[in-house]
């Protein structure tokens, strides 16, 4: 049965969000299983065609969606991040990318066995790697800031570039091969590339310029971003082909550095749409292909060119292209490692294989099975090795999850002591010296600064921590610090304490209702958790065992016990909140805030049981 279109769409969406759920499910890199799915549903299967069955639609879609992720990506470009990493990402992004780029031509040519003409515009291509491949293999290998941030510049950045390049490259070919050379169009391919970089500022600018004076409203700036990207991309693509691609990176970049307030719920709001677009369209690509590109992806010379691509090309460029810089050997192991192909080349070589062929150079039907065999191979190593190979070199953020805790005062202190003395990461931030005063005295790790304000933003790296805790007196504020960040942490990983208070009769504020989870009990505002602690309210660690079972602590627990958090055996960490089912087990140890009158009596048991077998030793 002939699936409708419209059915169609539906199930590249749906198998392409399945594939993100299942790998983050089961900590898999997504784009091995998109990559995966879409060969399934497509060659193997039969299940979707859609090249064939988007007909026309089929470029111009995965065009528009390209610019609009690698917008998406470059609106995350502030050029603050470049403290003590300029150097190197300039390096890498220039000298590296020409590097790599002779290197990639003679091996195209003398391994994959192209010509020298097909082999250098495919050369200048695969210098890419691109966010839609290297922002899902961030997300999942955590990676300490240095090294996530220079992948991360260098895949924005040099996809364009890539791109520029193979359209360079082919340029020169054809003047040099004409009959009658003309330098035209060489000046032409100069002046529309610096046109696209114009334009897209420009852009940049006008539509900045919109929202900081009031002239767009709130509900009409994302359409129009979208619309402006679109333009941008379509307006610099049409003057010549690849060029949008470096019209809207240029946009975003101006837009992430002009400093707009609204800037930061625009990137949340299309990294959501960016992560759709990633899954639909590597679904799309991969179930595209052919059962004959893929016999010729396993073919000697295309092996042998991938390998040489990923364990010759790539790591000698990075450390050509660093040598003097600051890099360690081990960030320098690891970009030189981590650099998978991702849409822009899919996309890209599919077009320069149809001009090439149509210009004479009949070797030019391998660039797709080519293309195909460096993004599958370097998606699936790549992909898989990233978690690995950064612990090895010490450069994984991995371990036990760590606490972000808004708000200096008794309680927080004392419930960051708590954490540290169970080796979890945790970090208070307080803009008042007055209040983090408690926090120096107790030897807690501290951060001067308003979470909110953009230089906190900038200063404080915030990779460590998986949970934020917002606790400070100002309820409001409390709310506003959860609805900003959990787009960054997660609904499940932001909590706020809560905003009840004893004298509304139950009733619930406003603050309620926004924000992250209620930590611990709605009963247990600020003011209650520290009027505990004054009354000599104590922390308390007790592990489930077999002989003390959850059952046995429920029974001997005084019912003024406040439920902190648990702690797995495996380090995994979880707070007590009633919105969220917390089931204890055998092995876990859960920290309360426990009555004193119970731990002193315990306290005098055991001294009056200690004193009971000091007499019995003596009367021996």
């Amino acid at each position: 049965m002939e699936l409708s279109l419209l059915f169609e769409i539906m199930l590249v969406f749906l198998l392409g969000i399945g594939s993100q759920w299942v790998a983050w499910r089961y900590r898999l890199p997504a784009i091995v299983i998109m990559a995966a799915t879409g060969l399934l549903a497509g060659p193997l299967l039969g299940i979707i065609h859609p090249e064939e069955n988007f007909g026309a639609l089929y470029s111009p879609i995965i065009s528009v969606a390209v610019a609009i992720i690698l917008f998406e990506g470059s609106l995350n470009l502030s050029f603050k991040e470049l403290r003590g990493l300029g150097k190197p990402i300039f390096r890498i992004s220039t000298v590296g990318a020409f590097i790599a780029w002779i290197l990639g031509s003679l091996t195209a040519h003398y391994i994959a066995g192209l010509s020298w003409a097909v082999a250098f515009v495919i050369g200048g291509l695969f210098i890419v790697t691109g966010p839609t491949v290297i922002m899902p293999l961030l997300r999942q290998s955590k990676l300490k800031p240095r090294p996530a941030k220079v992948l991360k510049w260098e895949g924005i950045i040099v996809d364009p570039i890539g791109a520029l390049l193979a359209v360079f490259a082919f340029e020169i070919i054809t003047f040099i091969t004409a009959d009658n050379p003309d330098g035209t169009l060489l000046i032409m391919f100069f002046a529309a590339s610096l046109f696209a970089a114009i334009f897209g500022w420009f852009c940049g600018k006008g539509i900045g310029w919109m929202f900081e004076t009031g002239h767009m409203p709130e509900f009409l700036k994302s359409p129009a971003v979208f619309t402006v990207v679109i333009a941008c991309f379509t307006v610099a693509d049409e003057i010549m082909h690849e060029t949008g691609l470096l019209s809207v990176t240029a946009m975003g970049i101006t837009l992430a550095n002009m400093g707009i307030s609204s800037i930061s719920d625009m990137r949340h709001f299309k990294e959501n749409v960016s992560i759709l677009l990633i899954s639909a369209i590597f679904i799309m690509l991969t179930a595209s292909l052919e059962m004959e590109t893929i016999y010729q992806i396993f073919s000697p010379n295309i092996i042998g060119y991938v390998l040489l691509m990923m364990f010759i090309v790539r790591p000698l460029s990075i450390f050509l292209s660093t040598a003097g810089t600051d890099m360690t050997f081990n960030e320098k192991a690891l970009v030189g490692w981590i650099a998978p192909r991702g849409i822009v080349a899919l996309t890209v070589s599919g077009y320069f294989a149809t001009i090439l062929m149509e210009s004479g150079y009949e070797d030019a039907d391998l660039l797709t099975a080519l293309t195909f065999a460096l993004v599958i191979f370097t998606v699936i190593a790549h992909g898989f090795s990233i978690s690995w190979m950064s612990q090895k070199l010490g450069l994984s953020m991995e371990g036990t999850p760590g606490v972000l805790i808004v708000g200096s005062n008794q309680f927080t202190v004392r419930l960051a002591s708590s954490l540290q003395t169970s080796d979890v990461p945790v970090l208070i931030v307080d803009s008042s010296w007055e209040r983090l005063r408690i926090a120096r005295k107790a030897g807690v790790p501290f951060y001067h600064g308003s979470m909110l304000s953009e230089q906190t933003e900038y200063n404080l790296d915030t990779m460590p921590y998986d949970y934020l805790i917002a606790a400070t007196d100002d309820n409001a504020y409390n709310a506003l610090v959860c609805t900003t960040f959990i787009p960054e942490y997660g609904r499940m990983n932001v909590f706020k304490v809560s905003p009840y208070r004893p004298y509304e009769n139950g009733s619930s504020v406003m603050v309620s209702k926004v924000g992250g989870r209620i930590l611990f009990d709605k009963k247990f505002p600020m003011e209650i958790l520290n009027d505990k602690l004054n009354e000599g309210y104590v922390f308390r660690k007790t592990k489930l065992r077999e002989r003390f079972t959850y059952q046995d602590y429920l029974k001997e627990k005084d019912e003024a016990t406040v439920f902190l958090y648990l702690l797995r055996p495996s380090g995994m960490l979880k707070f007590y909140s009633e919105e969220m089912r917390t089931v204890p087990a055998i092995g876990d140890t859960i920290i309360s805030l426990t009555p004193p009158n119970k731990e002193k009596a315990k306290i005098q048991a055991k001294l009056e049981n200690q004193r009971a077998i000091n007499n019995k030793n003596e009367q021996k």
